[in-house]
């Protein structure tokens, strides 16, 4: 009989009651998880993580003495996935989702809770070395919007894009293609509307289809119903439900 490979793991949560109630759930449902530490802040946290290494941090977002990002950077030379841990916060979850990294909202869900760690399994078992904590830490000391990192999940795996190397984003089905400075074109698997909530200004929604960037505009036209001349030569049309919003910014 085949036994299961365990992943070592560490929780890290200021509450008592979640921590316990987190490693129930982990034994029941995750069995392939095994917990080797906890911690309830982050002082205690980041010397207990170099000594364990594991390979699994649950690390809650919002605790006592810092937070989740200030222990990814008292862990930046070290390797471990992360399944964050949090209450609803839209600068959280728009930072977590640039870095295409696995979250769990408070309550947690058994079945985003089995989810997030088969996916994270997947990644430990074939090796998939791809350092979201970095490039999350990284966006986070970027004070400028547009400077920061998107990692796209694209067909064959994970690509790093800098924001301010994208001219713009169309929706394709399922997908969404976007084209870069470079020519470029990646097609990614997440519909336009993920785009549209973890993006930030200067890229701003012009039509159902279409997010430009903002910065990357040459002209705007107001024939034809309105559009704009991108960098590229690409001329996009400003749908009226939008164009109000795209005026102002203008001014």
């Amino acid at each position: 009989m085949n036994t299961i490979q365990k992943i070592t793991s560490v929780i890290v949560e200021d509450e008592q009651a979640a921590r316990e109630a987190l490693k129930g759930y982990l034994s029941k449902y995750c069995p392939q998880v095994e917990v080797i530490g906890e911690a309830g802040d982050c002082k205690t946290a980041i010397p207990l993580l170099h000594q364990l290494e594991p390979q699994l941090v649950f690390l809650d977002v919002e605790m006592p003495f810092g937070n989740a990002f200030d222990v990814l950077e008292g862990c930046r030379d070290m390797y471990f996935e992360t399944i964050f841990v949090t209450a609803f916060s839209e600068y959280s979850l728009r930072a977590l989702n640039q870095s295409a990294a696995y979250y769990l909202l408070k309550p947690v869900s058994i079945e985003e809770l089995i989810l997030a760690v088969n996916k994270v399994q997947q990644h430990i078992y074939n090796k998939e070395l791809f350092n979201r904590n970095r490039i999350l830490v990284e966006n986070l000391k970027e004070e400028h919007p547009e400077r920061r990192q998107v990692i796209l999940p694209t067909l064959e795996g994970f690509e790093v894009i800098r924001m301010e190397d994208i001219i713009r984003l169309q929706g394709n089905g399922n997908f969404t293609d976007i084209y870069l400075v470079d020519k470029q074109k990646k097609m990614v698997c997440r519909f336009l509307k993920y785009f549209n909530e973890i993006l930030p200004f200067p890229f701003v929604r012009v039509h159902k289809s279409h997010i430009i960037n903002f910065y990357k505009v040459k002209s705007y036209h107001k024939s034809s119903g309105g559009y704009v001349v991108l960098e590229d030569n690409t001329e996009i049309e400003i749908s009226p439900s939008y164009k109000d919003e795209f005026l102002r910014l203008c001014k």
